[in-house]
């Protein structure tokens, strides 16, 4: 199996724990400073990598400028992404928020079409419309748009998907190395997420448990498997056929959230997943009959 394949299956497999890790954390601790805090984790445990295998001397190669687009990167994608799907997960349940974030894959592809210039194939857009369809039947019934803030919540995580996907592409056209590259971005967003954090929260002390739910998201969540996302891509000439594998999470975390938070899986969840996983296989499986043909 090719790396970016690994990557990205390890990357699935992690990420299927984030909405139930942040539900969680959030019955206790403000968004923004469940956000700033567990980046702290990130960028300590990258920077202690870096250190360690000598990859920080290759901060050297990038001037302020450099820097500052990685900053941004940080800011588009991973603050304004996190601030609002952490704030849907407050008010959806964490089922609701995962399958309205997963439309971040599409607009991934979508946004690849544009800034990169990737051909949109009829494949890759049936394989898009079977994983949606996926969602769609998933989310079909099951958020109550009308109560409270639910339509607020759905709006959040809609946006953050688009930021999400559009740092993807942004990511892999700045070609920078990405184990300095996502050291600056959490830095970044630990900084962000303190600043706006102090005015427009109250923050409490952290006790118990919920530190082991933000040192698994700073660590696991931000550092390991953020990192190991944008190398799958970086690793990948068909962005599609990475970002597809990404439709796998929703399932996953329905699980997650099944056993850890009690939410019910519904019947419709194991119809949805034919369509995101035959989405996945649709463009899996012609992005390796198309290689082996070359």
């Amino acid at each position: 199996m090719k790396k970016n394949y690994i990557y990205g299956l390890i990357t699935v497999l992690i990420w299927s724990t984030l909405a139930a890790i942040v539900k969680s954390l959030l019955f206790n601790i403000p968004d923004l400073e469940a956000l700033s805090v567990s980046s702290i984790f990130a960028f300590l445990f990258l920077l202690l990598v870096n250190i360690c295998n000598g990859n920080i001397k290759k901060i050297h190669n990038y001037g302020k400028k450099e820097i500052g687009i990685m900053a941004g990167l940080g800011f588009v994608g991973l603050f304004l992404y996190s601030a609002l799907y952490y704030h849907g997960l407050s008010i959806l349940s964490s089922q609701e928020a995962c399958i309205l974030n997963y439309l971040w894959p599409m607009m991934l592809v979508f946004f690849s079409a544009i800034i990169l210039k990737e051909k949109l194939t009829g494949i890759k857009i049936a394989a898009m419309v079977c994983s949606f369809i996926g969602i769609i039947i998933l989310t079909y019934g099951n958020t109550t748009v009308g109560e409270g803030n639910g339509t607020v919540g759905i709006i959040c995580c809609i946006i953050a998907a688009a930021c999400y996907g559009l740092f993807s592409v942004l990511n892999k056209k700045a070609d920078y190395d990405q184990n300095i590259t996502m050291m600056v971005i959490w830095l970044t967003v630990a900084v962000l997420g303190g600043v706006f954090g102090f005015m427009t929260e109250t923050w409490v002390p952290i006790r118990g448990m919920s530190w082991i739910g933000i040192l698994w998201l700073g660590i696991v969540i931000d550092a390991v498997a953020y990192l190991l996302w944008a190398l799958a891509l970086k690793e990948t000439d068909n962005t599609a056929t990475v970002a597809n594998m990404a439709y796998l999470t929703p399932f996953l975390s329905l699980i997650v959230s099944a056993i850890f938070l009690k939410e019910e899986i519904r019947a419709r969840a194991v119809i949805a997943v034919l369509f995101i996983v035959g989405g996945i296989l649709v463009q899996s499986i012609y992005g390796q009959r198309k290689t082996e043909n070359r």
